[in-house]
């Protein structure tokens, strides 16, 4: 596998500058995609056991009070990440 991995490498380094860049900002799309799935994910799952109540999902529609606990859990967390974004910037610029 690390011959591989080098023979990766070794053709990595044969890439101009240019598509060395467009292969950089790839990766780092990518990893961005499968944080924000990630967080989903995470959100999908505190709310869930946050918001339902019943033991069992029987009807295949949510109650009024399910649905709005939801939406309100979904609005907590996005202003929580917001937040915490905003105060991320803020502390760059501080160096």
């Amino acid at each position: 596998m690390s011959s591989s991995l080098a023979l990766d490498q070794a053709d990595i380094e044969k890439l101009n500058d240019k598509d060395k860049a467009e292969l950089r900002q790839f990766f780092a799309n990518e990893e961005q995609k499968s944080k924000i799935q990630s967080q989903s994910h995470a959100l999908t799952s505190l709310c869930w056991k946050k918001c339902m109540t019943s033991s069992t999902f029987r009807s295949g529609a949510l109650d009024s009070s399910e649905k709005a606990c939801l939406a309100n859990c979904v609005e907590r967390f996005m202003d929580v990440n917001m937040a915490t974004v905003r105060q991320l910037a803020g502390m760059g610029g501080r160096h």
